[in-house]
């Protein structure tokens, strides 16, 4: 198919990077204990979805998102997922994302992974298969958004006669979720002001712009650690003009273990002493819910399909990629004779880290991973190589192709929807699979065909 003035874009691709740099546009990584903050490299030719092939991601999506929420209040409460004996009980409690502090907490309308951020990749036979499910922080929607807008100031005619669904509707779809999700007003309350903020660590972390870039397209504040606190079980912000204002709703980009230090990590100066007894009181709504890391855990990512028809009584509509639990004498066994043509993943770790290749190992290395494997069964997934689409760009003047994910956003409030929209991030090195910003990867806007 033929795209209208794409060319015009394209070759705008070094003016939409300065507009970038100008605004801001930057992740930052830790590296050897310092911070380094770096541009995300922007290609300007787009990934293309077809109607008919986004129209089934997203159905999959749904799916597996609403199976996600149903097990992770399954698991802070009945556990009969476990009494059944379709998740090891093992697997849930030894999970670095399980937080017994969350036991019997009731989030507004049951959800807990208000958005949810699901890595896919398209295999070259056209399939689509997810990767792993993000239900903590998940970030990177802020890139495309203003990509696209970007875009569109240097390439109007572009947009003006190609049929790309507009994903400029994402803060509204954090907008109308955050006020879904607000716990009921006692009638003493009525007439208090309320407020949403999007709490941010500070400065210094890797995704502060997409912080405070979200807050003013959603209109929520941005809050700083010291800003809001506790009284009555009730969260107040402050701010620097020390102004009381009652909070309805915290989106959080703090980690779990630093939300509240006395629940959690004692030492924190970026959480909010005493949050988890108003969230408990159902007095603020959190978003995500604390405790999700126990369904995005990578070893429990083995058990969404089994999910998926636990739950909704469905076929799974997306597949995951296939995938081996040495936890199980069967797939150790394979695992350990197939290991130089798997990838290992260690299941707490994030951003690329903790990946490793058979194919790039030698002997050595592969008897020492056969070890650490055997002795930790629990800590390791073992996957195939999923020979995923490569996607053109541009490098200098040569198009070139190399390997590419897709991160889509699921919002989940009263309704469950996907944005049409996500970030495709590329990699920049031609011989690997890792995409992630962190590893130097770069991302390209992501054009979903209205028709």
């Amino acid at each position: 198919m033929a795209y209208i003035n794409l060319k015009e874009l394209v070759d705008s691709r070094d003016a939409v990077n300065k507009w970038m740099e100008r605004f801001g546009v930057r992740f930052g990584v830790y590296k050897h204990g310092v911070f380094n903050e770096q541009l995300f490299p922007f290609d300007s030719i787009p990934r293309v979805i077809p109607k008919k092939s986004w129209d089934y991601l997203e159905k999959g999506l749904k799916q597996r998102v609403r199976a996600l929420n149903m097990f992770l209040w399954d698991i802070y409460h009945d556990k009969q997922i476990i009494k059944d004996g379709i998740v090891p009980e093992e697997f849930v409690y030894s999970s670095k994302g399980y937080m017994p502090e969350c036991e019997g907490v009731d989030p507004v309308g049951k959800v807990y992974a208000h958005i949810a951020g699901i890595d896919l990749v398209e295999g070259k036979n056209g399939e689509w298969y997810v990767l792993e499910d993000n239900l903590r922080i998940p970030s990177g929607a802020s890139y495309p958004m203003i990509a696209r807008k970007i875009c569109r100031k240097v390439s109007p005619t572009t947009f003006a006669y190609n049929t790309v669904e507009d994903n400029r509707d994402y803060s509204q779809l954090l907008r109308e979720m955050m006020d879904d999700m607000k716990a009921p007003i006692a009638a003493e309350d009525k007439d208090e002001v309320m407020m949403s903020v999007i709490l941010t660590p500070g400065r210094y972390n890797s995704a502060f712009f997409e912080h405070s870039y979200l807050a003013e397209k959603t209109g929520a504040t941005l809050a700083y650690p010291g800003d809001l606190f506790v009284e009555d079980n009730k969260v107040y912000y402050a701010g620097m003009f020390k102004q009381k204002i009652r909070v309805a709703t915290i989106y959080r980009r703090v980690s779990d273990e630093y939300m509240d230090p006395l629940a959690f990590e004692a030492s924190s100066l970026l959480g909010i002493p005493g949050v988890m007894e108003a969230y408990k009181a159902g007095n603020v709504a959190l978003i995500n819910a604390i405790g999700n890391g126990v369904a995005d855990d990578k070893g429990i990512y083995y058990f969404v399909p089994k999910m998926v028809k636990y739950y909704l009584n469905e076929e799974p509509i997306l597949q995951n990629a296939p995938t081996y639990l040495p936890y199980y004498e069967e797939d150790k066994k394979y695992v350990m004779d197939n290991l130089e043509k798997l990838v290992i993943k260690d299941v707490s770790e994030a951003g690329g880290y903790g990946v490793m290749f058979g194919s790039d190992m030698d002997e050595k290395r592969l008897a020492e991973v056969r070890k650490l494997v055997e002795d930790e069964p629990r800590r390791w997934i073992a996957q195939e190589v999923i020979d995923f689409k490569d996607l053109e760009l541009l490098e200098g003047d040569e198009v070139v192709e190399r390997k590419a994910d897709l991160r889509a956003f699921v919002v989940s409030g009263k309704e469950t929807k996907v944005w049409k929209s996500g970030l495709t991030r590329f990699s920049r090195n031609p011989d690997s699979f890792v995409v992630n910003s962190s590893q130097g990867g770069g991302f390209k806007d992501t054009w979903v065909m209205a028709k």
